[in-house]
């Protein structure tokens, strides 16, 4: 019997099936096969947006945020990686953030397009698991991102003077390498349990990529496990290092306060108003999508789709303009290129430079 449906699946996976045809097939096969057989489709069919007049502004607006998180992050890792002033645990810190907004944004904006601008919605079964994991696995490092740049404005304030001592960039690189391996492998785990899965009803995920919970829910058989690691992801990659990131500026908070120049205390809260409009920006949509859509379910589908597509793709894009550009260090730099690249191209200077 699991030779025949090995069969019937490799036909399936030759090209796209009809629903109805898919429909009628698993019908069959539910009432043949017994429930240790795990069916796994062709794939899955992206659903979403449907109720949303004049979608197409909205991705030609996603292709310009996309266009603004490659340039402006490649710009911050360039300048990071070519200056070696630079290579310092702060800067680590950066440019880890920066590379990781890149891998984000590239993993779910070019395939949106794909879907809802060239209609072509149908995602095979293995890339649809790539997807989700490359997903998952980057907000998770986000998340982290967030949280170790809470550390390192943590380090800095509280203890100035051992700053350099402690905060290393043999420290950071650890820390940096430790968040990487567990992102990586947590969500390896959840991810494969996904593969327990039969799916023998409908194959639409409402989302705009391959969801974790839209897809598990489309499961036929018990899907409690990948709802429990669901729950325990959010807390881990979401919960986890917000905490962190709110005792790290309550401590702040009290160390500040304890300075007795005003002057001092002001230039050490202005160091960490960009960290907090990146916090802001980045937890606060996907905590109230997480909690109310996922939890509660009292948000409607077509609007989480919407938020959670804004909330994913949005924060990769200001991360670079709204804080690492806006550092000193970088943005003295970034200023000496565009005067170097005005000196170069200006036709009078060229000309009194070579004597003519």
């Amino acid at each position: 019997m699991i030779s025949l449906f090995v069969r019937l699946k490799g036909f399936y996976s030759e090209r796209p099936p009809a629903h109805s045809l898919w429909s009628s097939t698993m019908s069959f096969l539910r009432t043949v096969l017994n429930d240790s057989v795990i069916i796994h489709p062709p794939g899955f069919y992206i659903i979403g947006f449907q109720t949303f007049p004049y979608i197409s502004v909205y991705f030609i607006f996603l292709a310009f945020v996309y266009v603004v998180t490659v340039v402006f992050n490649s710009l911050v890792i360039c300048i990071i990686a070519f200056d070696h002033c630079l290579h310092t645990p702060k800067f680590l810190a950066v440019v880890n953030l920066a590379v990781i907004d890149v891998i984000l944004n590239t993993c779910t904006i070019p395939s949106m397009i794909k879907i809802f601008l060239i209609t072509d919605n149908f995602i095979p079964f293995n890339l649809c698991f790539v997807q989700m994991y490359v997903y998952y696995t980057f907000v998770s490092l986000e998340s982290y991102a967030l949280a170790i740049l809470a550390y390192d404005r943590l380090i800095a304030i509280c203890f100035p003077l051992r700053q350099n001592s402690i905060n290393t960039l043999c420290s950071m690189s650890c820390i940096v390498g430790l968040t990487w391996s567990f992102a990586l492998g947590v969500t390896a785990f959840t991810t494969g349990i996904m593969t327990r899965l039969s799916f023998c009803n409908s194959l639409r995920v409402f989302s705009y990529f391959c969801d974790y919970a839209p897809v598990f829910r489309l499961a036929c058989n018990d899907y409690t496990m990948q709802w429990s690691a669901a729950s325990f992801l959010t807390v881990l990659i979401l919960g986890g290092p917000f905490i962190f990131i709110l005792l790290s500026y309550i401590t702040i908070l009290v160390i500040v306060f304890r300075m007795k120049s005003l002057d001092s205390r002001v230039k050490a809260l202005a160091t960490c108003v960009e960290h907090i409009i990146l916090v802001a920006v980045f937890y606060i949509p996907l905590l109230v999508i997480f909690l109310i859509g996922f939890y509660l379910g009292l948000i409607d589908p077509d609007q989480r789709v919407l938020s959670l597509s804004l909330a994913s793709c949005i924060p990769p894009c200001i991360n670079p303009i709204v804080y690492s550009l806006k550092t000193k260090e970088i943005k003295i730099r970034v200023l000496a290129l565009v005067r170097k690249n005005k000196i170069s191209t200006d036709p009078k200077k060229c000309c009194k430079n070579s004597g003519l």
